[in-house]
């Protein structure tokens, strides 16, 4: 496997609840060995661009999706994003929002950003589930980013 993708999915979610359930379903699905789970918006710059309590990490070792709930504690999400995509070295990462914002504003200012996809949360727990599942097989299993290894199903 390319060093570079040693970390598959950094997932960047506040709510315990909504947390434990995405990793539950990614690992139900086999896809959350190698999560990394970051719970505000400050770890996550920090460890995307080596820095503060991550400095010193490798920061050519990027995950094949970055799952970004945009409410988060410290930084939110929407200058998470501006910071990946307005860097050389993190703009093809694709970023994924997961949010409970339906607002229109926050749709169009994550796609004016750069976001790959933009998902609301479903309430409902199956629904969630169903969600969480099909975009980590998209993203990790079948999406083919640039400079991307091979799929671990290829």
């Amino acid at each position: 496997m390319n060093a570079e993708y040693e970390i598959e999915i950094l997932l960047v979610e506040d709510s315990p609840y909504d947390a434990e359930l995405t990793i539950r379903e990614l690992t139900r699905r086999n896809l959350a060995n190698k999560l990394v789970h970051l719970k505000d918006g400050a770890e996550a710059l920090e460890f995307i661009f080596g820095t503060g309590a991550y400095a010193g990490r490798d920061t050519r070792q990027h995950p094949r999706v970055i799952l970004l709930d945009l409410k988060l504690p410290k930084v939110d999400g929407l200058e998470v994003l501006r910071a990946l995509k307005s860097d050389p070295r993190t703009q093809t990462i694709p970023v994924v929002i997961m949010t409970s914002s339906q607002e229109q504003r926050d749709v169009v200012d994550s796609y004016s950003l750069g976001v790959n996809s933009y998902v609301v949360k479903p309430l409902d727990f199956d629904q969630f589930s169903k969600a969480v599942s099909e975009l980590g097989c998209y993203w990790v299993l079948l999406n083919h980013a640039p400079g991307a290894p091979p799929s671990p199903e290829d």
